[in-house]
Parts: structure tokens; C-alpha cells; sequence
């Protein structure tokens, strides 16, 4: 059971909420009571998040003085669970539909019980130079956390980003484009990482991410690739830098298209990527929560043991096993499916 300290001065918990307004929407934050806005409904997901990540990078705290927000308001957030434990992420909660966003520090176990949230990497919350100042060329070395880690990341960000009922070809094309993005919030994708996805037999999932206002597809310079505008700013604070990103991008790829996953459906594929995002890279093994797979993946918690069973049933999977107490997923990756980190 976690110990918890007195309150920091501010509290890490931070809301806010897209009211209707003539012509539109207004963006009302109930720290900046002063500071509303008027916004237009194809800007006002983006405007929400980017708002709270200023929030959260203006009043940064050690992780020893970080306490679970969740429990300081009677754990209400989230259906009664065993207890507070676990260490302190930043959690992103959405309400009513998206008309209300909630950012704060919880504890892992407060978060693994939270509906409609997923947790914010810290690294999505740092700052990062966008003009470095010329230095001597040297050899670059890749900063921040591996491929595999950033893959994680994306993941757990784009399962509350986006609505829940987007399908898995438009996630997987998300996550990808996540990656990919300059600092403008461009991609040009080319035509062949979209055959290594293999979506072109699914129904138009570019369509499905323009209806959701994640993205706007912009005429391309050629012909063999799409060009997209992202409309999600919190993703402009990626610490990572892009060709690291980028690296992590093709890890992605290859962990999605790895053996028959790629010739069974888009579904497959997310999840084979998920599985080995959170699997450890040497033995294969990997452990997390049920509900949280569902949601990165948007698939219903009725269906996952079918996946399993599929992803099994190819080769991708030597074992799985789902704990239905504590709701915890265990699995076991075949080893040649891996994809590897260097």
C-alpha cells in the first residue's frame, strides 16, 4: 500500500472541457479560469491536449514529489480497485465523448483501473530545441530511450488520442505517421512502407483518420507517396528527434509485417506489434493489463482470446495466458518473430 505524502503546492491534475458556443466551440480550462477561447470542432481535440501538455511542462516536478492526483480525490476517476500502487505517471482521461479531458499524475494502478486513459510518456512532454545551434559534425548518436520504448509510447498515447472505435488499419497508419512527422507535422509516406502495411485490401482507413480530425491529406510533390497533415499539436513535443523516430518507425513496420500477421488483417498486425512493443527483447515474454490491450488495439475484451488463438494459431505466439482476477495477459513471443533493436 503507497505512503502518501503532503500535497505539492500545485497539483498535477489539470481539466478542461469543449463547451458549445455560437459559431463553434470554447475551450474552458478550470486553472486558467481567465483564458478561455473560441474554437472551431476540427482543431478542438488538438487544442485540448496541447493546452494541458502546457500545462503539465510549465509545472514539472521531481518524480519524489509526484503523488498519485487520483487517489487525493477519493479514487473516483475509476471503479474500486485493489489499491494505490506503483509508480507515478502522467494519465490522460477523456470524458463525455471528448467534450472533457483530464491530465495528472497517477499511480500505475489507478491508471490500469481508469477507463478512456492511457498513460503520457514523460518524453512526450519534454522540450526539445527545434533550431540547435551549429556544432562540429560528429557522428550522431541516437538519444532517449530505444526503438521498442518509443513504439510503447506512441501506442499507450494514440489509445486515448484517438476515438475508440477506430478500426486497427487506421491505428496502425497512425502510429505510423505519428512517427514519421517533421517538425511542420508533415508525412510523406511512401507507397512502399503502405504495401508493407498491406491495407490496400481493407476499407479506406486515410478516410476514417480525416473523419476523427487527427489528420488532413495534402496534395503529394509525387507520385508513389501520400502526403498528410497531422492535426494533433500535442505530438509536436516528441522528445525523441526524428531520425530516431524514424528508426522506431521501421521497428514498428517490421514488428507488424513480421511472418503470416501481415496476410490475416490489420487486427493481427496491431497486435502483434503491441505484443512485441511490451515483451521483454531478450526472452520473448511480456505482461499487461487485458483492458489496456483492448484499447490500443480497439478491440472489445470478448474477443481478445480469439485473437490470441489466431496469433497463436500463425506462429506469432508460443503461449499465452490471461489471469481472469487480476486481469493481467501473459504471452510468449516465438523467437524468430521478434524484431530486433539494433
Amino acid at each position: 500500500m503507497r505512503l502518501h505524502p503532503a500535497c505539492p503546492t500545485t497539483p498535477r491534475a489539470w481539466t478542461v472541457e469543449l463547451r458549445p458556443h455560437t459559431g463553434g466551440l470554447v475551450l474552458v480550462c478550470r486553472q486558467c479560469p481567465h483564458t478561455s477561447g473560441q474554437i472551431t470542432a476540427t482543431t478542438a481535440r488538438a487544442a485540448a491536449l496541447a493546452h494541458l501538455a502546457r500545462h503539465a511542462r510549465s509545472n514539472l516536478l521531481p518524480s519524489h514529489l509526484r503523488i498519485c492526483q487520483c487517489h487525493e480525490r477519493g479514487c473516483h476517476w475509476h471503479p474500486r480497485h485493489r489499491g494505490c500502487a506503483g509508480p507515478i505517471r502522467l494519465l490522460l482521461k477523456r470524458e463525455r465523448g471528448g467534450r472533457l479531458w483530464r491530465l495528472a499524475d497517477a499511480c500505475s494502478a489507478c491508471a490500469a483501473a481508469t477507463a478512456q486513459a492511457a498513460v503520457v510518456p514523460d518524453t512526450v512532454l519534454a522540450h526539445v530545441p527545434l533550431h540547435p545551434t551549429t556544432a562540429r559534425r560528429r557522428r550522431r548518436r541516437p538519444k532517449g530511450p530505444g526503438e521498442q520504448t518509443r513504439v510503447r509510447e506512441i501506442l499507450s498515447y494514440l489509445a486515448a488520442a484517438l476515438p475508440a472505435s477506430t478500426s486497427a488499419a487506421a491505428r496502425l497508419l497512425a502510429l505510423q505517421c505519428a512517427l514519421r512527422m517533421n517538425t511542420k507535422m508533415h508525412v510523406r509516406l511512401p507507397n512502399g512502407v503502405l504495401r508493407s502495411l498491406r491495407l490496400n485490401a481493407v476499407q479506406d482507413p486515410w478516410s476514417e483518420l480525416e473523419h476523427a480530425r487527427w489528420l488532413r491529406i495534402t496534395p503529394a510533390t509525387a507520385a508513389n507517396e501520400v502526403v498528410v497533415e497531422l492535426l494533433d499539436a500535442a505530438l509536436l513535443g516528441q522528445a525523441p528527434a526524428r531520425p530516431d523516430r524514424m528508426r522506431a518507425a521501421d521497428w514498428a513496420l517490421r514488428a507488424s509485417s513480421s511472418s503470416t500477421a501481415r496476410t490475416t488483417g490489420p487486427l493481427p498486425q496491431l497486435a502483434s506489434a503491441y505484443l512485441a512493443a511490451h515483451a521483454d527483447p531478450q526472452a520473448g515474454s511480456g505482461l499487461s493489463e487485458l483492458d489496456q490491450i483492448g484499447r490500443a488495439c480497439g478491440v472489445p475484451l470478448a474477443e481478445l482470446p480469439a485473437l490470441l488463438d489466431q496469433l497463436a494459431a500463425t506462429g506469432l505466439l508460443s503461449s499465452w495466458q490471461a489471469c481472469p482476477d487480476s486481469g493481467d495477459l501473459h504471452w510468449t513471443l516465438v523467437y524468430r518473430e521478434r524484431p530486433s533493436n539494433e
